[in-house]
């Protein structure tokens, strides 16, 4: 018997969550996940499940981009206040207020610590040195539409950008300077590197397209029934899950993309999908103004999932989360 696809549903926010990031796993394999969303008000979760620990308060526009260093120990939001904060994660008080001229769109922390690469709307990106927050940032110019992600790669050498356009720029953290271009078919929704940073996973138009990134060549190129906005791969690769325009969650093979998920959860089209660093469970962010956790594998006792046997909870999908009331409505500061 298949076993139904249960979501958790994480409420709290008030308008559409647009970025999701997870931290990597502590020693304890615990992981931490932060949401950012128009509402203006970031907000931090046990990643496990989806357990509200603060909310970030202190943006005065919709926050479109949020993510966390390695531990879990920093935050950093982009804001249309034009304006990115760095929040130390475990008090929840702000840290560093980062000036920009435009609505700020991404960010990005260096692997190495120390640096945040942001983009905006102003078309440039800048780099900032977290530990001397007065000293000007690094500014990068060359794009030319607003940016949809900014990311780090190659040990903080190499900068991958894309934006509203048919084309992924590559620049040289070093020198600032563009390397080289990749032209996709369709515009660009959005992208994500795995978490080893081997991968480039790109939602481009209808097509789940990943990439090399030592080479920078494509790999594989999968076609979606609808229009796509993100799509991560599982980190042992076996398979990726997307989201976009028609509200429903997919789940595919990597290896040979058949289609192994299409689950109904969302009321709006899904904005981001992020895997948990243990590839046990995915998020996703919508239109609807939630977040929701989906289970790997379906059915297996994890977090507050808790697989059940008798026959009325099998013939109900046989999956219930042992807690339902893990994500309250909130208005508290973190």
């Amino acid at each position: 018997m298949t076993t139904k696809q249960i979501p958790l549903t994480c409420p709290g926010h008030t308008r559409p969550v647009v970025d999701l990031a997870f931290s990597d796993l502590e020693n304890n394999d615990s992981y931490f996940l932060i949401s950012g969303c128009k509402d203006g008000k970031p907000m931090l979760r046990h990643g496990e499940t989806g357990d509200w620990i603060g909310t970030f308060e202190g943006h005065k526009g919709a926050v479109w981009g949020a993510t966390l260093n390695s531990n879990a120990s920093l935050a950093a939001t982009a804001s249309a206040d034009f304006t990115v904060k760095l929040w130390n994660a475990v008090s929840g008080t702000e840290q560093t207020t980062f000036t920009h001229n435009h609505i700020a769109k991404t960010v990005d922390f260096s692997t190495n610590p120390g640096k945040l690469l942001t983009g905006s709307n102003e078309k440039k990106m800048r780099i900032f040195d977290i530990n001397s927050p007065d000293k000007d940032a690094d500014i990068i110019d060359g794009l030319t539409s607003n940016p949809k992600a900014c990311l780090w790669y190659n040990n903080d050498q190499t900068i991958l950008s894309g934006a509203d356009e048919k084309l992924i720029k590559v620049y040289d953290a070093r020198t600032l300077s563009l390397e080289r271009t990749i032209t996709l078919e369709k515009p660009l929704n959005g992208m994500q590197l795995t978490r080893d940073k081997t991968i480039l996973c790109v939602a481009s138009g209808d097509q789940a397209i990943f990439y090399d990134t030592e080479s920078l060549k494509e790999m594989k190129r999968f076609s979606m029934s609808t229009d796509i906005n993100s799509v991560a791969l599982h980190p042992n690769m076996s398979c990726f899950a997307a989201g976009g325009q028609d509200f429903l969650m997919y789940k595919y093979d990597y290896n040979t993309g058949l289609e192994q998920e299409a689950s109904h959860g969302h009321f709006g089209p899904v904005h981001c999908v992020r895997f948990s660093p243990d590839g046990e469970i995915y998020a996703s962010g919508s239109e609807d103004g939630t977040l929701r956790l989906w289970q790997n594998s379906v059915g297996k006792t994890y977090g507050l999932w808790k697989a059940q046997n008798d026959e009325e909870e099998q013939k109900n999908g046989g999956l219930k989360p042992n807690n339902t009331s893990h994500c309250n409505e909130i208005s508290v500061e973190g």
